[in-house]
């Protein structure tokens, strides 16, 4: 069975743990780059990283975007979004469709 875990603040992650995945807290970019490695070294299918940690960790977040797993899937944190989940969400699409769809 895949494993999902999810990266950010404690405030932001925290309900996660209720539905059973596995939470990492992290407050910073360099800690959650070496957290992000170590759940991609360990298995994890999918990883969800709060938009406020993975805007300081574009060229780590790159590294696994053509890789089958883990699939890194960016979440509003405690603050709202940023837009960048949706960013790139429409770069997934566009590159799947070959073509700009909004």
């Amino acid at each position: 069975m895949y494993k999902i875990a999810v990266l950010g603040d404690r405030d932001s992650v925290l309900g996660f743990k209720a539905l059973g995945l596995d939470v990492s807290f992290v407050e910073d970019a360099d800690s959650a780059r070496e957290e992000l490695h170590r759940l991609a070294r360990e298995g994890y299918a999918i990883i969800y990283i709060t938009e406020q940690l993975a805007k300081d960790l574009s060229a780590e977040i790159a590294r696994y975007k053509d890789s089958v797993t883990p699939a890194v899937i960016l979440i509003p944190g405690k603050t709202g979004s940023l837009g960048l989940g949706a960013s790139a969400l429409q770069s997934a699409v566009e590159r799947a469709v070959g073509a700009d769809i909004s």
